[in-house]
């Protein structure tokens, strides 16, 4: 067997650098070190996390047995009562005066909103806005001049896998409660909660009653607001989900100034495939490839089209359209992005000068009357305005259903919010006016529909 034989000089450096490499392991030399604690932050931040309990009256039979649709059908529409419903959420002081963030899914449809601080008063709160598309609504209490504690916001765009969280709610109404995590991943767009899916997950429990609390970096400020969970029973597994902050901000901006008016690219996408890229000389698979460009839209107006790809708006990486929507949502109409595109064969930066949907053709809300089988819906010309708030395509045109009354000829033919009406007894259909027309004045109804990409038909005598 041969032997190294090495200078004693070199053998004391490879020795020297294997000994730096053990982490260094020491007595705490403090007291403090060792009673290291986030009580001084969840003491700062616990008055500003509140329940909120939204009431609502819904309708109910009489005889619980009639719940089921089957023996409704059998023994016809059975006596109604009216109920109280009441759910329970959490929700974050973020401003002294009374303003509170929740999620929308805790207030939607409730008639009376009350919020109980952690000191147990009660105050009935006003709903400022709630807005769907993010599930993040707004709320407001007199506070008769009273200061309250707030939490203040983190740059959510700031935060990093591995960072340390607390996440502060009243999960099962059993009181305040929180829990201590990690950010598990960032910008999870598969989760389904929202339009504008974009969420921190976190592995810090959160349980049915979390929903709007506050998600807090360990300096005590609002990386999110707590929105649902991935589970089988419906109890915490450690996968949990946050709207982030900066997105919750636009919404809180939209509901004290006027309205939530969210930014709009004109562009459509798709998340770039390991063929796509070879096909288009991209290294990585990563990127959004534009599938559609709304002519004179912002993306039209920077020279984007059908074709290229978008690896990011201002430095930050997008990877689907979901992503995308986020970035640009961010943002205010008017405000201008740079955006890191593969034009062609090669790549470059391009400034985008973003602005809101236009209402092109004008809305013209309608409630459908009469006798036929649209009676009880209301419709509008579609535009990439109500395309947009409907999650639509970009480019759809004709005329789409918004919404539905229960216990109208609409309702039992079974249409749906979303639905788009593209033909009655042959005739195409292009605005309202062209509907109404269509449905007047005849007994009988063929009418085609368009639904999430399929084409429905429907044969009806009056």
């Amino acid at each position: 067997m041969k032997s190294l034989l090495l200078p004693v000089s070199l053998w004391a450096a490879l020795f020297a650098t294997t000994a730096l490499a053990e982490p260094a392991r020491a007595v705490p030399p403090s007291m403090p070190q060792v009673q290291l604690t986030f009580a001084p932050i969840v003491k700062r931040i616990a008055p500003a996390v509140v329940n909120v309990y939204a009431r609502s009256i819904v309708q109910a039979p009489t005889n619980p047995i009639f719940s089921d649709p089957m023996f409704a059908q059998l023994f016809g529409n059975p006596q109604m009562r009216q109920r109280v419903q009441q759910s329970l959420g959490s929700g974050v002081i973020v401003r002294a005066d009374g303003v509170i963030l929740t999620n929308n899914h805790v207030v939607q449809n409730g008639s009376d909103i009350v919020v109980a601080l952690a000191d147990k008063r009660e105050f009935k709160a006003k709903v400022l806005l709630s807005d769907p598309r993010t599930d993040v609504a707004v709320l407001k209490i007199d506070t008769h001049g009273e200061s309250l504690a707030t939490v203040p916001f983190a740059d959510s765009d700031k935060i990093q896998v591995g960072d340390l969280v607390l996440a502060v709610g009243d999960p099962f109404g059993v009181g305040q409660t929180v829990t201590m995590g990690i950010v598990s991943a960032l910008a999870r767009t598969q989760v389904g909660a929202t339009d504008y899916q974009f969420f921190i997950q976190t592995d810090a429990a959160i349980n049915p009653g979390n929903s709007g609390g506050a998600l807090v970096t360990t300096d005590g400020r609002l990386a999110g607001i707590n929105t649902s969970i991935l589970s089988r029973t419906g109890e915490s597994i450690g996968i949990g989900f946050a709207i982030p902050a900066n997105l919750a901000r636009r919404v809180l901006e939209g509901a004290l100034g006027g309205g939530i008016k969210l930014a709009w690219i004109g562009a459509d996408g798709q998340p770039v495939t390991a063929a796509i890229a070879a096909n288009l000389g991209i290294a990585v698979p990563n990127g959004v490839l534009l599938r559609s460009v709304y002519p004179g839209g912002p993306a039209a107006n920077a020279g984007l089209k059908v074709g290229d790809v978008i690896f990011s708006v201002d430095g930050q990486p997008v990877n689907d359209m979901q992503s995308l929507n986020y970035r640009i949502a961010t943002h205010k109409p008017g405000d201008v992005v740079k955006m890191h595109v593969h034009l062609g064969k090669q790549a470059s930066d391009v400034s985008v000068a973003l602005a809101l949907p236009p209402e092109n053709p004008p809305r013209q809300l309608m409630a459908i009357g009469g006798r036929n089988p649209l009676t009880g819906a209301r419709v509008e010309n579609l535009s990439p305005a109500t395309a947009g708030e409907l999650q639509l395509p970009l480019m759809a045109k004709g005329v789409v259903i918004v919404s539905v009354a229960a216990g109208t000829p609409s309702g039992g033919y079974g249409f749906q919010p979303g639905d788009i009406v593209r033909g009655v007894n042959g005739q195409a259909i292009s605005g309202t006016d062209d509907l109404q027309r269509a449905l007047n004045g005849t007994n009988h109804w063929d009418l085609v529909v368009d639904r999430g990409g399929q084409r429905l038909t429907l044969s009806v005598d009056g």
